[in-house]
């Protein structure tokens, strides 16, 4: 089912690109209350030595389902990271909504930062301590007992590759690869309700990119947690997502199953039914397309 969006009323002066019909494939959310609810997010950024106006996310609006795998993607500042941000209150919404779980991010911010963890594609570590420091400093952060959250994180990287022998290297010494699954390791320790990963196997080689995938997915099926994920890989999108929607110029274009947006595109617009049709047919841009306006403030 296709779902044609009515043309929202002006909120603000500033001015915003014309909006194109949102494209909705297959049935709404159930209605219980989801996991996240987005409702007109907008966010506004001023540019450049012009001081120019950009808008980086414009008018979007998605219910994420609790227990989902809810993929975001998008080329180059196509402003999925900004929405990311927007979700995990490291930015403040010019208009619009975001709740999670009832908890809206500007009313409750503390209570939103309670239920969710982010990984972004350049993880935020003290370097110069071990995996198992910054873990335990971690842990304390989020009032868990040293000695379960240890025997925890043990068992969380050991399941993402990284041998116990190795929680004592400095992170400094270790791959982007390893870093990253510490990263995701640090995330789970606290048992976030709502997991936000921003390209979390961005640059990893394959053998990490593979490990990372499988423990996504280990996740999904064995712990009560909604997972966001942004990403450049068609492919990982397909095999993790089961719901994606695709941003274009900080819109919302579509959002369907794999399966029902490769089957859209097979029969209304004649391209094959894969997820690089897909993305080309509903952005017109390749993923490795930069966009210039975003480019301060979305990578």
């Amino acid at each position: 089912m296709i779902e044609v969006m009515n043309e929202p009323k002006t909120r603000t002066p500033m001015p915003a690109p014309t909006r194109e019909p949102v494209r909705r494939v297959g049935p709404p959310p159930p209605g219980e209350q989801p996991a996240m609810l987005i409702e007109h997010a907008t966010k506004r950024f001023v540019v450049g030595r012009k001081k120019r106006p950009v808008v980086a996310v414009n008018d979007v609006s998605m219910s994420i389902r609790r227990g989902e795998i809810y993929g975001v993607l998008g080329a180059n500042g196509s402003g999925k990271s900004t929405l990311i941000r927007l979700i995990s209150t490291l930015l403040t919404i010019d208009s619009g909504r975001i709740e999670v779980l009832g908890h809206d991010v500007e009313r409750h911010e503390m209570a939103v930062k309670q239920l969710i963890n982010r990984v972004s594609v350049d993880a935020a570590f003290f370097k110069k301590l071990s995996p198992h420091e910054n873990l335990a400093y971690a842990a304390r952060l989020y009032g868990l007992d040293a000695g379960p959250a240890r025997t925890e994180a043990i068992r969380i990287l050991a399941r993402l590759g990284i041998a116990e022998k190795r929680l004592n290297r400095p992170l400094e010494q270790m791959s982007r690869g390893m870093q990253q699954k510490v990263a995701i390791a640090r995330a789970l320790l606290t048992s976030p309700t709502v997991l936000l990963l921003d390209e979390p196997t961005t640059g990893l080689d394959p053998r990490s990119k593979l490990d990372v995938q499988a423990f996504i997915e280990e996740v999904r099926d064995t712990h009560d947690a909604t997972i966001v994920l942004t990403t450049h890989d068609l492919a990982e999108a397909e095999r993790l997502c089961d719901r994606i929607a695709l941003i274009n110029d900080g819109r919302l274009v579509a959002e369907g199953t794999p399966d029902e947006l490769k089957a859209l595109v097979a029969s209304q617009h004649g391209g094959e039914p894969t997820m690089d049709s897909v993305f080309m047919t509903f952005t017109g841009r390749s993923l490795d397309d930069d966009h210039d306006d975003d480019e301060n403030h979305d990578e």
